[in-house]
C-alpha cells in the first residue's frame, strides 16, 4: 500500500478522491448486479432477475462519468508518474466493470428463461463459482481503492480455482445433453451462465493486474495462472 504526496493544488486531490469515489460506486454495483444475478437464478427469482436489468443504465452512466472525469483531469491537471497511472487505472477499471455488468445482465435474462425450465444437474458448482467472483471481484475494487498492491496480486493468482469449476460445470452439462437431448435447451442456457461467472473472475483479474500497475508502474508476468481446460474437453457419448 502506498501513501501519496498531497499535491500543492489541493483542489487536483479532491477530483482524484471523486475519481476514485466514482470508480469504487461502479464497483459496489456491479458486485451486487453479479451477487443478485447469480441469486434469482438459484431462487428462480424473475423479480430479482429484472431488478437486475432494471439498474444496468446506472452501471453505463458511471462509466460515462468517469471517463468525463478522466477526460477533464488530463485536460486541466496534465498528470504525471503515479497520478498518470491512477487517471488511466480508473478509466480501464471502469470499462472493466461495464463489462461486468454486462455479464451479470445476461446472466440474469438467462435465469428468467431457466425459471421456466426443468433443472439440469446440481447448482452447487455455480454457487461456488459465483462466491469465488464475487469474492475476487470485491477484493479488486478494494485494492483500486486503497492502492494495496498486495490484494491486488493475490487476487491476480487466484483464478484458476474459478477455471476448474468451469471446466467441472462445463463436462457435466455436457454429459446430462448427451445423455437426454431434451436438456439441451436449459443446459446451453446454464453454459452461457457458467461462461459469464468465468468472464467476470477474468475481469477481475485483469482489474487487479491494473492496480498492480498504478500503484507499482510495472506489469505482472503475462502468463497468470489459468486452468479453463473446456477446450479440451471429451465427453464420448453414452452407448445406446
Amino acid at each position: 500500500m502506498t501513501n501519496r504526496v498531497p499535491h500543492t493544488v489541493h483542489r487536483f486531490d479532491d477530483e482524484l478522491d471523486t475519481l476514485r469515489a466514482l470508480v469504487r460506486r461502479m464497483g459496489v454495483i456491479a458486485e451486487e448486479q453479479v451477487d443478485d444475478a447469480t441469486r434469482a437464478l438459484f431462487g428462480r427469482d424473475t423479480s430479482l432477475a429484472n431488478q437486475v436489468l432494471a439498474r444496468e443504465p446506472e452501471l453505463d452512466a458511471l462509466e460515462r462519468q468517469i471517463e468525463a472525469q478522466v477526460i477533464r483531469l488530463l485536460a486541466l491537471r496534465h498528470p504525471v508518474a503515479a497520478d498518470l497511472r491512477l487517471v488511466i487505472a480508473a478509466l480501464k477499471v471502469s470499462h472493466g466493470l461495464e463489462r461486468v455488468g454486462d455479464y451479470a445482465a445476461n446472466a440474469a435474462k438467462r435465469a428468467i428463461v431457466l425459471s421456466n425450465l426443468p433443472m439440469v444437474g446440481s447448482l452447487n458448482g455455480f454457487q461456488r463459482m459465483a462466491q469465488m467472483v464475487t469474492d475476487n471481484l470485491q477484493a479488486a475494487i478494494a485494492a483500486f481503492a486503497g492502492d494495496d498492491v498486495a490484494a491486488a496480486d493475490k487476487v491476480w493468482a487466484a483464478d484458476a480455482p474459478v477455471d476448474d469449476i468451469y471446466t467441472g460445470i462445463f463436462r457435466e452439462l455436457l454429459t446430462h445433453m448427451i445423455e437426454d437431448p431434451r436438456n439441451i435447451t436449459a443446459a446451453t442456457h446454464l453454459l452461457f451462465v457458467a461462461k459469464n461467472l468465468e468472464r467476470i473472475g477474468d475481469h477481475a483479474t485483469n482489474i487487479a493486474e491494473t492496480v498492480h500497475f498504478a500503484v507499482q508502474g510495472d506489469q505482472l508476468p503475462s502468463d497468470r495462472p489459468k486452468a479453463d481446460g473446456s477446450t479440451a474437453t471429451v465427453v464420448n457419448p453414452v452407448d445406446e
